[in-house]
């Protein structure tokens, strides 16, 4: 029998009782450790925050090349401004090797940062980077910003579920995913194609995610996401309205122990004759706690046969490298900025 991926709905974590939480959590918990992926309905997030953030986001994908690279990232180890095409090969953050990833990006962080050591010291780099935000379209940055925020308060929902499923008190991640949390969000952006790709190469190659867990708002149209499934098939991610795809990062795998799983995933290339109907734009919150939290063994995913597996490591340290390899090596683009 072929796995999907669970819906778990929200709503009775959200505004149910201790049990309902509890409940909510364990159901949360088993999707975490047993595919690494859930779609989750019940979040309390307006529906037009997603579809307002998504025309805005096509508006600006729509701009001449030239006017999207007055806000180009201005280093590869930075997730912030736009990435042209050709830029990410995502295979990379696991050692593997593709041509070019067929997507373009617009990213930002935190924005409007306090002006204290822990945001604007040499240690917050690249995790508090300012953002580049471009002229046009003027409505972009605020709808972002609505859906950073709709996104702040689903990751600590999130969060509190997480811990309960894995046994600890609820608020054991509220402090490493309080306002000094390093969180990126992304526009990803995949074009219709008019003719084939190069061999091997997808619109986002097969990886997993660096940071704590990412929570996607999924574009449901040809050539989307496909989670790899324990006997190594590809199952393919549902649209759903009005949910979210949530996944493991790297980082609460080794928290974990392994117990939660960082599932392999990628984005496939649609069919030629699929055409404009394939555009898709897929908005990405990935999380990421404190930058100086320590990650190290929950003390409820360790004992006696079942030892740490892991040595202790910064959230800076262990993302901050992993996403570089997969950045590219940040030339420009040789083209009309359309993929031909």
């Amino acid at each position: 029998m072929s796995q999907s991926i669970p819906i778990v709905d929200l709503t009775s974590f959200r505004l149910g009782s201790r049990n309902d939480r509890q409940r909510v959590a364990k159901e949360l918990g088993h999707a975490a450790e047993t595919l690494g992926f859930a779609v989750i309905g019940g979040h309390g997030i307006a529906p037009s925050v997603g579809e307002d953030l998504r025309e805005a986001g096509l508006r600006f994908f729509d701009l001449p090349l030239e006017q999207k690279m007055q806000v180009r990232r201005p280093r590869n180890d930075q997730n912030r401004g736009y990435i042209p095409y050709g830029e990410e090969t995502l295979v990379r953050m696991s050692g593997g090797e593709s041509p070019p990833d067929v997507k373009e990006v617009f990213a930002i962080g935190p924005d409007n940062i306090p002006d204290t050591p822990y945001f604007t010291g040499p240690a917050s780099y690249p995790s508090f980077a300012p953002n580049l935000w471009p002229g046009a379209p003027d409505d972009l940055r605020p709808k972002m910003l609505a859906y950073w925020r709709g996104m702040e308060e689903l990751m600590r929902t999130l969060g509190q579920a997480l811990a309960l499923s894995l046994d600890l008190d609820e608020t054991y991640f509220d402090d490493v995913l309080d306002n000094t949390h390093s969180s990126q969000l992304r526009l990803l952006h995949y074009p219709p194609l008019s003719k084939e790709v190069e061999p091997g190469q997808l619109r986002a190659g097969e990886h997993s995610d660096v940071g704590m867990m990412t929570i996607l708002r999924n574009d449901p149209v040809p050539g989307g996401l496909q989670v790899k499934a324990r006997d190594g098939s590809w199952i393919g991610a549902p649209g759903i309205a009005d949910t979210f795809i949530i996944n493991i990062g790297d980082l609460l795998m080794r928290w974990t122990n392994d117990r939660l799983i960082s599932t392999l995933h990628r984005v496939a290339v649609p069919p030629l004759d699929a055409g404009a109907h394939a555009r898709r734009l897929s908005i990405g919150y990935f999380v990421g706690p404190r930058y100086d939290a320590m990650v190290e063994c929950l003390p409820t995913c360790h004992g006696p046969g079942n030892p740490p597996k892991y040595e202790p490591v910064s959230v800076h340290d262990y993302r901050t490298k992993r996403f570089a390899a997969g950045a590219g090596d940040n030339k420009p683009f040789e083209s009309s900025g359309k993929v031909a």
